[in-house]
């Protein structure tokens, strides 16, 4: 790996990582916000994934379809087969409370499932990359 795509990898991480800082924030603020919230864990899941594609070297769509993307990380790494089912219930989050429509707001505790749904599938990609591409503490 050259140090631009180890570059990009970290940068793909750190921005996922941002993304659950983010939804963290937004949930703890005295009139939480768990509309962003919620949209902020779709995106460090699909984030990491994408940090994960690009360490391995695959393209992939721009799309924000998690489990399309654990789909295409498989061959690399097949314990992402057990992330199918998160990827299912964070993919929605990308479009459900962003556009105004049906759902307004999501209850605390299904931004709680996004949120630690979320932080897991993170934690594992980072468990399946080498730490010289994990973000900067």
């Amino acid at each position: 790996m050259n140090e631009a795509q180890r570059q990009l990898v970290q940068s793909w991480l750190t921005k996922a990582q941002r993304d659950l800082a983010s939804a963290r924030v937004l949930a703890a603020h005295d009139k939480p916000l768990l509309d962003t919230a919620v949209y902020h864990c779709q995106q460090a899941a699909e984030k990491a994934v994408k940090g994960f594609l690009v360490f391995h070297d695959c393209e992939f769509e721009k799309i924000h379809d998690i489990e399309t993307l654990i789909h295409s990380a498989i061959p690399y790494e097949s314990k992402f087969s057990s992330w199918m089912k998160v990827g299912r219930l964070l993919t929605p989050y990308a479009r459900i409370f962003r556009y105004p429509g049906d759902a307004v707001e999501p209850p605390i505790e299904q931004f709680e499932q996004a949120m630690f749904s979320a932080t897991k599938l993170y934690e594992f990609v980072l468990s399946v990359l080498p730490e010289e591409v994990h973000p900067e503490k």
